[in-house]
């Protein structure tokens, strides 16, 4: 009887004991939840305590009612005033972003609770939505949350999440809410420089825009840039405002292959040489440039110099060639295998010499730009493609697996491609633009000034 008696009064005992537990956390979650809740509209909370204490302030001098009317003028002037109005709005925008963001990591499984939500130190709108700088909780990494970001899209009703690391700091994300794609129905965007009086192909060249509004620039000293897409992607236009910058800049060296002959008639006059549809003519372009590499490592070695600078004078050589597909498919075996060898060479050690490959095709694939050519361009810009194989012979294999594939941009975007530049994976940008007109006044504009250069070089000689 004895020994029974404890047994049941052992097991009340527990019984109790874990009630309690329960009790306890039960307690616990609700404080952590209301305490979150309060955390999660704290700016709010903020807003009106101020305004609240305000109105016991002036109702203790001056009256209820007048502290009523002042509280009345403050919010109507914060409204009627654009800019209070657009900081407080955007301040409570981005605070309802701050609490859809913590539930969305919370439910997509990134976070564990609510306090364990990735921080968000700041909120950007951009032309795409938001733009996120993220503090990933220590236990966490970035690489969890790129790979969760499809759930998290999902979580926030957003078109897509785009998760970039930051190279200082493996704790630390930019990540892109795209809600919109800004590029859908936008008019087309004019090259910034096209009323410039010139230009140097030493500094950073305008090329387009990103998703986020800013500017893109590319840097084309060192550096060589392969263009690709379909037909009426917006390629042509790409090649147009990199020759404008050549073109503008009196003292670089065109040399252009123009695989349809008329498609770069207009930068003719301007042009060191020019090649057509003529295999000979193109390997004789080529041969010449290559002679001119070999005379400026010659020059580089006899004054002690391992690459080109921009103090010594040496003019730049831009060499541009349209429908690469059609030079490397050339019926005569001998021509196309030399012309091939030409490029690559030139693409692979011409850098240093200061010489700048751009080369483009309608035809991305690997039968026309191999990969041992292809990873040699260090831009690369991947516009409108039919499949995502031929996206990934320009951009590289296994990007369009990992959201950055051409053959997604809808046709009616033209100029909209992906550039993989000097960042760590490529970016969406649209391309600016140069009508017929705007390219022929360039065109008269760069011949007139090499024509001033070189007579100035002549009455000084």
């Amino acid at each position: 009887m004895f020994r029974r008696t404890s047994v049941v009064h052992l097991v009340d005992e527990l019984g109790r004991a874990q009630r309690r537990e329960r009790a306890r956390e039960d307690v616990q979650l609700l404080l952590v939840g209301v305490a979150w809740a309060l955390w999660g509209v704290r700016v709010e909370l903020v807003l009106v305590v101020a305004l609240a204490a305000m109105q016991r302030w002036v109702s203790g001098m001056l009256g209820d009612v007048v502290g009523g009317v002042a509280v009345a003028v403050i919010i109507a002037a914060a409204m009627l005033v654009r800019p209070v109005r657009c900081a407080l709005l955007g301040l409570l925008r981005a605070m309802r972003l701050r609490r859809a963001w913590a539930r969305a990591t919370i439910d997509s499984g990134v976070a564990s609770g609510p306090f364990r939500a990735p921080g968000v130190w700041s909120v950007t709108r951009v032309p795409a939505g938001e733009l996120l700088d993220v503090h990933v909780r220590r236990g966490q990494s970035v690489a969890e949350l790129d790979n969760r970001s499809e759930h998290v899209a999902a979580c926030l009703r957003a078109r897509e999440v785009r998760v970039l690391r930051d190279r200082r700091d493996a704790a630390r994300a930019s990540v892109l809410v795209v809600r919109r794609d800004p590029f859908e129905g936008a008019d087309p965007i004019a090259w910034p420089m096209g009323e410039a009086s010139a230009v140097s192909l030493w500094e950073p060249i305008p090329v387009g825009v990103d998703e986020q509004g800013e500017g893109v620039v590319l840097e084309l000293v060192e550096r060589n840039i392969l263009l690709g897409g379909e037909p009426g992607a917006g390629k042509s236009a790409a090649l147009s405002v990199l020759l404008a910058a050549g073109a503008l800049d009196p003292n670089a060296r065109l040399w252009l292959l123009d695989g349809k002959l008329v498609e770069l008639a207009a930068w003719a006059p301007v042009a060191q040489r020019v090649a057509g549809p003529n295999g000979d003519q193109a390997v004789e372009l080529l041969r010449e440039v290559r002679g001119v590499m070999e005379e400026r490592y010659r020059e580089l070695l006899a004054r002690g110099l391992r690459k080109i600078r921009r103090e010594d004078g040496l003019p730049l050589h831009l060499v541009v060639c349209d429908e690469l597909a059609f030079y490397l498919t050339l019926p005569d075996k001998s021509q196309r295998q030399e012309f091939a060898e030409l490029l690559r060479d030139l693409v692979a050690r011409g850098r240093a010499a200061g010489v700048i490959v751009c080369a483009a095709t309608q035809k991305p694939g690997t039968d026309v730009v191999p990969s041992a050519l292809r990873d040699l361009f260090g831009f690369r810009l991947a516009m409108r493609c039919t499949t995502p194989q031929a996206s990934d012979t320009i951009l590289g294999q296994g990007w369009a697996s990992n959201g950055a594939d051409a053959s997604e941009i809808p046709g009616a975007q033209r100029g909209v491609g992906y550039l993989l530049a000097e960042g760590e994976r490529p970016i969406r940008m649209r391309g600016y633009y140069l009508a017929d007109d705007d390219v022929a006044a360039i065109a008269d504009r760069a011949a007139s000034q090499r024509t001033d250069a070189w007579l100035a070089e002549r009455a000084e000689a």
